[in-house]
């Protein structure tokens, strides 16, 4: 999904798209509102440190946390808390989840295929694709689109945007919609210029996708990446995800009152809608480390293709986290060790996938919440270190490194 650039307390958290401030709330007021499977129910986990980490994930008021670790000589999965407060079904590692802007890295590996079919040239113009739809578009290429550095407005950080989403939860935007407002604020540097994290990008991805191939993304998805990998849980919703019963994680926007916070379920708006090619699919922790996975081992396209997407421009100093930005996916240089990776925010969801350059070792986990718009700075930030520091722990257990001693209670290796 949308991913916007927040200020947090560490450093890794200041990264785009590696999750969206949202709710903070003491252990009993989370334990009152979610009811007492919250604190029973948890997935066997080898690894005391993820279990720990699960365990201050739901303290801070997530209902439902799941991780699953590869590091190469074996694969373990956490999961703790619920998929569902209305049943109390609990969380598996199982779930399907909204996998927000984790999206981008797919849709990226769409365009990069027509690359190879000689449907798109990455150094070409959006306007040889879409013409006359972006302003100054004849100065902005694919490329710029898929890397951030075409300068164009960040339409979720138009001040009323979510505002506007509360009012109508239900609305089905349009893309052009979505332009509409993107394009009123004008650039924010000219094409090439810069960097600047912008979903804005992949709504127009999303259209030259299916101007040159007459394809829908839901059909591009299943097509050229569910169906050749196996990925039987894996879609693009369009615009709303389907099969949301048993086995499907749900998710919740928190706003924090006095005594006890409120949680409002939001998996039946329409985020094909308002994330599109950005930020829409839904998949499971497993199907998205097979994607990863067969991603950087040069499965989905060419050796070609493959060295374009690590190609990448360097993060702005001011996103505090060394490393730099391919097409659809990061190089970050951790404190454990340089990943590839991408994070995701839904109205519900905060995602973290993570994978090595080879593509052997991969690491994905899917919080069940984010803050809503009314939801206190104290409580934002509360949330926000602590999904930082359950990322960072999760890159560490990936790499085998030693978790920072700040980032969990009693475990540090």
């Amino acid at each position: 999904m949308p991913a916007v650039l927040t200020p947090r307390a560490t450093k890794a958290a200041t990264l785009p798209g590696f999750g969206r401030a949202a709710l903070a709330l003491t252990v009993a007021a989370a334990l009152v509102s979610a009811g007492p499977s919250l604190a029973a129910a948890a997935e066997p986990s080898s690894d005391p440190t993820m279990r720990d980490v699960a365990s201050q994930v739901l303290d801070s008021g997530v209902p439902g946390y799941a991780a699953r670790v590869d590091d190469g000589r074996r694969m373990t999965v956490t999961a703790a808390g619920v998929a569902d407060r209305a049943t109390g079904r609990p969380m598996t590692g199982r779930d399907q989840f909204e996998i927000g802007s984790v999206t981008k890295a797919f849709t990226a590996t769409l365009v990069l295929q027509q690359v190879d079919r000689g449907r798109v040239d990455l150094d070409a113009s959006i306007d040889r694709y879409l013409p006359g739809v972006v302003p100054g578009g004849g100065e902005i290429t694919v490329r710029m689109l898929l890397n951030h550095t075409s300068g164009l407005f960040q339409y979720i950080a138009d001040p009323g945007y979510f505002v506007r989403m509360e009012q109508d939860p239900y609305h089905v935007a349009t893309e052009q919609e979505l332009l509409d407002i993107a394009f009123a604020h004008g650039p924010v540097f000219p094409p090439g210029q810069g960097w600047n994290y912008s979903n804005t990008n992949y709504v127009l991805l999303g259209m030259l996708l299916r101007r040159v191939t007459g394809q829908t993304m839901s059909d591009l998805v299943r097509r050229n990446i569910a169906v050749p990998l196996g990925l039987r849980h894996t879609y693009y919703p369009d615009p709303y995800a389907k099969n949301t019963g048993p086995g499907y994680a749900r998710g919740y926007s928190v706003s924090f009152g006095d005594p006890a916070p409120t949680y409002v379920d939001v998996s039946d708006r329409p985020l094909g809608g308002w994330a599109g090619a950005g930020g829409a699919i839904i998949s499971t922790p497993d199907e998205v480390s097979r994607f990863l996975s067969a991603l950087l081992r040069g499965r989905l396209f060419s050796p070609a293709a493959l060295t374009q997407m690590k190609t990448t421009v360097p993060l702005p100093e001011e996103v505090g986290v060394p490393g730099g930005y391919g097409l659809g996916l990061f190089r970050l240089d951790t404190v454990c060790g340089t990943v590839w990776a991408h994070g995701g925010t839904t109205r519900g969801h905060h995602t973290r996938a993570t994978a090595t350059e080879d593509g052997k070792r991969t690491a994905v986990a899917d919080v069940t919440a984010t803050p809503g718009i009314t939801a206190t700075p104290q409580g934002e930030a509360r949330y926000t270190q602590v999904v930082s520091d359950a990322d960072t722990a999760l890159t560490c257990r990936m790499l085998n490194r030693p978790v920072p001693h700040t980032v969990t209670r009693s475990h540090t290796s």
